[in-house]
């Protein structure tokens, strides 16, 4: 099963590449707060997509976050994420600042998906990042590296297929032991994790935590009867839970019934 859906993945990672003709790096435009959930002076969120995720798909959790007065914005990482993470965190850095620009924030909140995750985290650490972001928030983000993309080379397909940001999510990949060497929260940044068992993408799923003081959430830790897969993390009304509970700086109480 595990084989089959990395096989597909990559299928739909090749194809997003070719079907998508537009992406989310524009120059912002804000999004007023429409209910007071959050004040008109909260920190905008960013939410970062994941390797072949086109921006459209975080459309969901993009319309909790502004339901619930946020100014959102959705960053559609470049060639679908594709490439080589450090180039894309580059990139990201560009649109942190447009959106600051834009809105007249001095801090921005990221929510990331997988991939987005290393992509805002070696953001964080490497490019100085932690100056410009209040909180970060991951969603099933392989922050040690996943099996998944171990299994790749496995089946004979080469190195990831070619593809540089499943080489580098690779479990000992010199990317990995470059972002994880010394502290995994730097700065005055408050990290949040959120992963779950089911998780068919971050194998173990325990290395979609980080260390040093970050707030890891294991869904079923809280809610052992609630079934999320990889995807899912961005659809589940009991992960946004703990997503709003931490761009608020609350204690983790998922609600385990949320739609």
């Amino acid at each position: 099963m595990l084989l089959r859906k990395t096989a597909l993945v990559l299928a739909l990672a090749t194809a997003a590449l070719l079907t998508s003709a537009t992406t989310a790096t524009a120059a912002p435009a804000a999004v007023a707060p429409t209910t007071p959930f959050a004040a008109a002076a909260a920190n905008p969120v960013i939410v970062v997509g994941g390797l072949s995720g086109v921006a459209f798909a975080y459309e969901p959790i993009a319309a909790r976050l502004r339901a619930d007065g946020y100014r959102t914005f959705i960053y559609q990482l470049p060639g679908l994420g594709l490439g080589d993470i450090p180039t894309s965190a580059r990139a990201f850095a560009t649109y942190v600042e447009q959106v600051r620009a834009n809105t007249g924030a001095a801090t921005v909140d990221v929510v990331a998906h997988s991939e987005g995750g290393l992509v805002s985290r070696y953001y964080l650490k490497r490019l100085g990042g932690t100056a410009t972001v209040g909180r970060y928030v991951s969603l099933g983000t392989p922050q040690y590296g996943t099996y998944v993309a171990n299994i790749v080379a496995f089946l004979g397909l080469g190195s990831c297929a070619g593809i540089v940001a499943c080489q580098q999510m690779t479990i000992g990949s010199a990317f990995l032991a470059d972002l994880n060497a010394g502290d995994d929260t730097p700065g005055a940044v408050r990290y949040t994790t959120v992963r779950t068992l089911q998780d068919e993408l971050v194998r173990p799923t325990g290395n979609a935590a980080v260390n040093d003081g970050a707030t890891n959430v294991l869904i079923q830790a809280y809610c052992p009867l609630r079934v999320v897969g990889h995807l899912g993390l961005v659809l589940d009304g009991t992960a946004y839970t703990i997503v709003r509970g931490a761009l608020v700086d609350g204690p983790v109480r998922p609600n385990c019934l949320a739609l």
